[in-house]
């Protein structure tokens, strides 16, 4: 039997190792990902959704890791803008913050300007006279700051990332595992299995990338030798957790709450009809597939929504709650917030073959991370090519310098037939891709069999032919978010459709 050989495989389908492969195939590499579920199905899919430089950060004085993430906020806005988009955060003042006015006022001064000119606007005072963000407050929090970031579908991106990786030239597979690593020859053989199927099957390749987020020491478990190292870093797994809440209050902006306890607490719309709360930090020791919020969280969460807001809320009033495992870098800090959220890419160098294992990060910074892994398997290996992702977008993802409103009316011009709602969500989801399932399309029909909800047949196409989704949970939770929003019939129809089946042609009409 044959077996298949790469330059490069990556270990692990979120947003590290989504990045890795496209930019090791965009130098030259012929790569293969591996990812044991669906792409984002970990971390990647469970953030809080923001693409920032890290106010608390500068707090805690780590203006490195602040002006990296600003500069890289920028890069990524341009990059990827149906899936990054910016937000106005209001800082209420608070008596949990002992600094004085000016102190705030100069910290927010050096998150305006450390990462270089901005597209964003900078950050001013808030007082009584801004209805639309005071009208949820208590009369105790009517002033404060409002300042810019910038807010991310995050398991798109994880996606959109692998499916360009994947037209330049790389090999996806997801619902597959790597359950062994041996070296021969100075080449890694890699055993691979099917989780879906079952199944096993070899391939080789001359280097190897783990960047598996919270199982990235799973991963080093099946590889010889490696515990034996002296020097292998710690990861710290932090859970964080989130509600979704009916919508709280109108408005597009999002509420940033500092707490007794030294936190901070994120409230901000979430897909037009519902309220985000998050996120907690909890040391987590279990299986990180497993990781559900926990009561005393949702108390967490609650409570410090009631202190700010004039409506209180409580626990039972969440329609959906997520929690995901952040693998921080284990840098000895003894309080889970302070863990430097700053990354390390560690050389196993007793294999005569390259093999990097990515320890931490967060999401922001994931393209720098990925450029710098690239970068050094390129030395590594004697190979040659610049780094290119900074300069050129997602593939699909660039809306033109208009913006997304200008984008949004062209293709509402395209496709006339369209229900506006559907050329929004699509404009928004796949950006230009769109046309790859409504190009030549005359009307409605030519979507095919509507499966309930505004979701068709045609997009489902689409979704398995080339963004690699294979289950109905795939499609609603990291493909879009229509989870929330989508009955129990849609939910069976989709599913008849990864199946084989046919949706009903009557189903949700």
């Amino acid at each position: 039997m044959s077996v298949f050989h790469y330059d490069l495989c990556v270990v692990g389908g979120g947003i590290n190792g989504a990045a890795i492969a496209r930019d090791a195939v965009g130098r030259g590499l012929s790569v293969v990902l591996v990812e044991a579920q669906d792409l984002a199905s970990g971390t990647s899919s469970a953030s809080t959704k923001l693409i920032h430089g890290g106010l608390r950060y500068l707090e805690q004085g780590d203006v490195r890791l602040v002006r990296k993430s600003l500069k890289e906020r920028e890069v990524l806005l341009r990059n990827a803008r149906p899936l990054i988009w910016p937000i106005e955060c209001v800082l209420p003042k608070s008596p949990f913050v002992k600094r004085p006015d000016w102190m705030i006022r100069f910290g927010l001064f050096l998150y305006d300007h450390l990462g270089g000119a901005s597209v964003l606007p900078k950050s001013r005072k808030m007082d009584r006279s801004q209805h639309a963000y005071c009208l949820p407050l208590t009369s105790d929090y009517l002033e404060g700051y409002i300042y810019s970031d910038c807010w991310c579908d995050d398991s798109r991106l994880v996606v959109m990332n692998a499916v360009d990786a994947s037209e330049r030239g790389a090999e996806i597979l997801t619902y597959t595992r790597c359950v062994g690593f041996e070296m021969r020859d100075n080449v890694w053989q890699v055993t691979l299995e099917d989780t879906q199927e079952g199944g096993q099957r070899r391939i080789s390749a001359n280097m190897i990338v783990n960047a598996a987020g919270p199982w990235v020491q799973s991963v080093l478990d099946g590889v010889p030798d490696v515990r034996d190292d002296p020097d292998l870093p710690g990861t710290r797994l932090v859970k964080g957790s989130h509600l979704i809440l009916p919508k709280q209050f109108d408005g597009d902006h999002a509420y940033i709450l500092p707490q007794e306890d030294g936190r901070v607490i994120f409230v901000a719309s979430y897909q037009q009809d519902y309220t985000l709360v998050g996120t907690t930090e909890q040391v987590h020791e279990a299986d990180p597939r497993d990781a559900m919020i926990s009561e005393t969280e949702a108390d967490y969460l609650c409570q410090a929504y009631n202190q700010y807001f004039g409506r209180e809320i409580e626990p039972s009033e969440a329609l959906f709650t997520y929690s995901g495992i952040r693998p921080l870098l284990d840098d000895g800090e003894v309080s889970a917030s302070r863990v430097s959220r700053d990354h390390l890419i560690y050389h196993h160098q007793r294999f005569d073959a390259p093999f990097l294992s990515v320890f931490g990060g967060k999401l922001t910074t994931y393209r720098l991370v990925a450029q710098e892994v690239v970068d050094k398997l390129m030395r590594l290996s004697g190979n040659y090519g610049n780094g290119w992702t900074s300069r050129v977008p997602l593939h699909g993802m660039s809306v033109g310098k208009a913006g997304m409103e200008a984008f949004i009316r062209q293709k509402r011009a395209e496709y006339l037939w369209l229900p506006e709602v559907l050329v929004q969500r699509y404009a928004y989801s796949y950006g230009a891709r769109m046309d790859y399932f409504l190009a030549d399309l005359e009307d409605e029909s030519g979507l095919g069999v509507h499966c309930g909800d505004g979701v068709y047949v045609a997009e489902l196409c689409y979704l398995k032919e080339r963004e690699f989704a294979r289950t109905v949970e795939d499609v609603v939770w990291r493909r879009s978010k229509l989870g929330l929003q989508v009955s129990e019939e849609t939910l069976k129809n989709i599913e008849h459709y990864f199946l084989g089946g046919f949706c009903d042609e009557n189903s949700g009409d």
